[in-house]
């Protein structure tokens, strides 16, 4: 046999490094259909569980909340965190209006179970103790009164970040727990103030 011979032999015998490396091409449609399953799954994971039981994204429709929001903004509510602790005085909560039309309204809990709520000449006083507030509209300064109401078992007492142009607990009374739908504790629109609250 000649060297010539060996060498084309030896060629023949075994496959070059790059081509045993080489895999069939991946079939393009199966790719497609798993993509469009995944995307399926997602939406009813998100529509048909995350949505209704855990995180929810709701829009700012009015001043009530300025300046901490503002109108357009929109906020993540966190659906699931009353289901193991009760609100407290600072979360911004997501409830259903008492006044009957069903509206979802945003506010902050200035007031629990048990407190004594009034307001003399815009400031908030809990059990008597007036209240620091370095969330309230300054630029818009509230000269609003309320008389002493204690605020019964199961409810919260609500007031709106702007006083002076708020429909809160002021009007409307103290809401019961029951109807908060979570805590609003993110803003992820306008992109330029994406935060914590």
């Amino acid at each position: 046999m000649t060297e010539k011979d060996s060498s084309e032999q030896g060629f023949e015998a075994g496959a070059a490094p790059e081509e045993r490396q080489e895999s069939p091409p991946a079939k393009k449609s199966g790719g497609i259909l798993e993509f469009l399953i995944i995307v399926l799954i997602a939406f009813g994971l998100v529509f048909g569980f995350v949505r209704p039981f855990i995180i929810e994204a709701f829009y700012i429709p009015s001043e009530s909340m300025v300046p901490t929001l503002k109108i357009g903004d929109r906020v993540f509510v966190n659906k699931f965190v009353y289901r193991f602790w009760e609100p407290e005085k600072g979360d911004i909560v997501v409830f259903r209006s008492v006044e009957g039309d069903q509206e979802d309204l945003i506010k902050r809990v200035v007031a629990l179970p048990g407190d004594k709520v009034a307001v003399r000449k815009g400031v908030l006083k809990i059990n008597g103790e007036p209240q620091e507030e370095s969330y309230v509209n300054r630029q818009l300064p509230d000269r609003s009164s309320y008389r002493s109401t204690k605020v019964p078992k199961g409810e919260v007492f609500m007031m709106g970040d702007n006083r002076a142009n708020s429909r809160d607990s002021r009007f409307f009374g103290p809401a019961p727990i029951e109807n908060i739908e979570g805590e609003a504790f993110m803003r992820f629109w306008p992109p330029t103030h994406i935060g914590l609250l």
